[in-house]
């Protein structure tokens, strides 16, 4: 149990950190956009060096199912991963919820322009992000000194320009909590189906060039 638990936790402190920047920039500012991707860029990191060694430090579900159809992953653990990382993502909306019942959006991921845009752009950014931590991981699990390090600066750079566009997701979990607790789900499936298949369609492009 303690791969799951770490995954809850881990989970927990990406949502709890990253959306809490957009709840407290919105209501008080001085985070700044750049801050609100900085955040997520270093909360993940910072769990990255944290659990890694002990569950792999997904924090996503589609991390997890990308590991998988990938054949680095058992298919008894997907699911319990996932459920315990949808505990965490609910359990850091919930307590934000608690602390600033005022806002309410709660960091919701919502297309600003067409959900077509938003969902092509979160394909790609996810895409990218599994790309690299194929690449840059040994079975299911990130290894080397500096992998936290360039993960956490993919989700960064990649909130940082994307955001405005699509809330720069990448992760099933970080959308599917504040949605439910703040109750603005109508594109809620974009962010689960477009994240999950641009993890799975890196699955096929990181065959192309190693294996």
């Amino acid at each position: 149990m303690k791969k799951y638990w770490a995954e809850f936790l881990g989970t927990f402190m990406m949502v709890f950190a990253g959306t809490g920047a957009i709840i407290i920039n919105d209501l008080y500012g001085g985070v700044s956009h750049i801050g609100i991707g900085l955040t997520f860029g270093l909360v993940v990191m910072a769990v990255i060096y944290s659990i890694g060694s002990i569950s792999g430090a997904h924090i996503n579900p589609a991390v997890s199912i990308a590991f998988w159809v990938a054949k680095r992953f058992e298919t008894k653990e997907v699911l319990p991963y996932i459920g315990f990382q949808l505990l965490g993502a609910f359990l850091a909306s919930l307590s934000l919820k608690v602390m600033f019942s005022e806002h309410e959006f709660l960091g919701a991921t919502i297309p600003v322009d067409s959900w077509q845009q938003s969902f092509v752009l979160e394909f790609i950014l996810t895409f990218i992000l599994m790309f690299i931590i194929l690449l840059l991981s040994k079975g299911s699990k990130e290894v080397g000194v500096m992998t936290g390090l360039v993960i956490g600066s993919v989700v960064a750079f990649e909130a940082i320009f994307a955001g405005p566009v699509s809330g720069a997701s990448m992760n099933p979990a970080r959308s599917i909590a504040p949605a439910v607790v703040s109750g603005h789900s109508t594109h809620l499936w974009l962010y689960v189906v477009a994240t999950t298949l641009g993890a799975i369609a890196s699955v096929y492009a990181v065959k192309l060039i190693k294996d």
